[in-house]
């Protein structure tokens, strides 16, 4: 009656190491962090005025790819003439975006006359999540859970208008004290709800 026991005792001891090994962090920074992948659309035109067919090329283009909030648009002239924004902000307007500036380097030369159009889409996620790999107990070193920081950070990943945000940031527009300030202005200056009274409301009717 002994060897059940003795094969139980052994099955624990040999899933002892596994659990403890896969509880290495303690720390409260989690180790499932949100990963940004972007992809470049390229779409070459003629450079300079655009004519109709070409405009109509260039909607068709972007209808296809769904353009819209979070995209980056921007141009790459290459060596021609001209300013691209003349040509390509109107088109990007259309879809409530605004032409960037600097367009990224792209595979494949951009030939002579001609301005590629560069449609950038960042997409931010959390790889391996929700993670239950490892045993909720025993925890004898006191470290994080295997899925400690998926909740949080893949609503982040899900929230965040530009994902290129969680890789290096936003460059601030004025001093630190005006952008903390502005949010306090906004609150200050809104008229209070209850400036106009209360809704009076009447239980009668309804069809009762």
């Amino acid at each position: 009656m002994r060897a059940p026991v003795l094969l139980i005792v052994a099955s624990l001891a040999a899933m002892a190491p596994a659990a403890l090994s896969a509880r290495s962090n303690r720390g409260v920074e989690s180790v499932h962090q949100p990963v940004v992948q972007r992809s470049d659309y390229t779409f070459d035109v003629p450079a300079g005025e655009l004519g109709s067919d070409d405009r109509a090329r260039v909607l068709q283009w972007f209808d296809a790819l769904g353009l819209d909030y979070g995209d980056r648009v921007s141009v790459d002239t290459g060596t021609a003439p001209g300013t691209p924004a003349d040509a390509i902000a109107p088109l990007v307007a259309r879809y409530g975006l605004f032409l960037s500036d600097g367009a990224p380097v792209t595979p494949g030369a951009l030939a002579p006359g001609n301005m590629r159009i560069v449609v950038s889409r960042s997409v931010a996620a959390v790889p391996a999540c929700p993670d239950y790999s490892a045993y909720s107990q025993p925890n004898f070193t006191g470290a994080a859970s295997s899925n400690f920081g998926c909740g949080i950070n893949s609503t982040i990943a899900a929230m965040v208008a530009n994902p290129e945000d969680l890789v290096r940031g936003r460059r601030g527009r004025g001093s630190t004290a005006d952008t903390a300030a502005k949010a306090i202005k906004v609150w200050r200056d809104a008229v209070p709800t209850s400036q106009n009274g209360l809704k009076i409301e009447s239980t009668k009717g309804g069809g009762q």
